[in-house]
């Protein structure tokens, strides 16, 4: 057996789990198997679990099949799903799969992946995309940098670049109280809050 000749060369019980498609359960009573009795104990484990339902023929036809593509089979468009992959299956050898045992079939026996179609607009104009790309998004890129400022450890304000009037607001009305504000603490005035009209 395959599995007392990578034990034997000392292969570990992973390994044989992944390159003779077993789980590790069996793998490990395999190679307890295999310390207690030699080869002779895995003369007769032979294959874990129960015989495909599909040979290596079908396999085979099938795979031929799905190449040929979903329309070539009746159906509307030219995507493979799980269901439709069943059905021709069925067709084929009158063995009925679900979805789960399908998709095992479609990447274990057949060595296909699964992918998604591109979803493309029919009124997609590409030149008009590399056009846009090119000439106007450079453009809008450049003009619209912010220029950012440090305030506190942590907070920056982000102000638009110059020539965007867009988001400029209005100019604030100068007051005195945010000419007080603007002034360094020690040249405010301090004190007598009565001077200043608190009572």
């Amino acid at each position: 057996m395959r599995a007392a000749e990578m034990f034997a060369a000392g292969r570990r019980q992973v390994d044989v789990a992944v390159e003779l498609e077993v789980s590790q359960q069996t793998a490990s009573r395999w190679h307890r198997q295999w310390i207690e009795g030699g080869n002779e104990a895995l003369e007769g484990a032979g294959r874990a679990g129960r015989r495909p339902r599909l040979n290596d023929a079908q396999i085979a036809v099938i795979r031929e099949e799905l190449l040929k593509g979903p329309q070539a089979h009746g159906f509307a468009t030219g995507v493979w799903t799980l269901g439709r992959v069943a059905i021709v299956i069925e067709r084929l050898t009158g063995v009925t799969y679900g979805p789960t045992q399908t998709w095992t079939i479609l990447r274990t026996r057949l060595g296909w992946s699964r992918q998604r179609p591109a979803r493309r607009a029919v009124e997609r104009d590409e030149d008009a995309i590399v056009a846009w790309r090119e000439n106007e998004w450079p453009r809008i890129k450049n003009s619209a940098a912010p220029r950012c400022v440090d305030l506190l450890p942590g907070r920056k304000r982000c102000v638009a670049a110059a020539g965007h009037p867009r988001n400029l607001g209005a100019q604030r009305p100068h007051t005195r109280a945010a000419e007080e504000l603007s002034k360094p603490v020690d040249q405010r005035p301090s004190g007598d809050l009565r001077h200043r009209g608190v009572r």
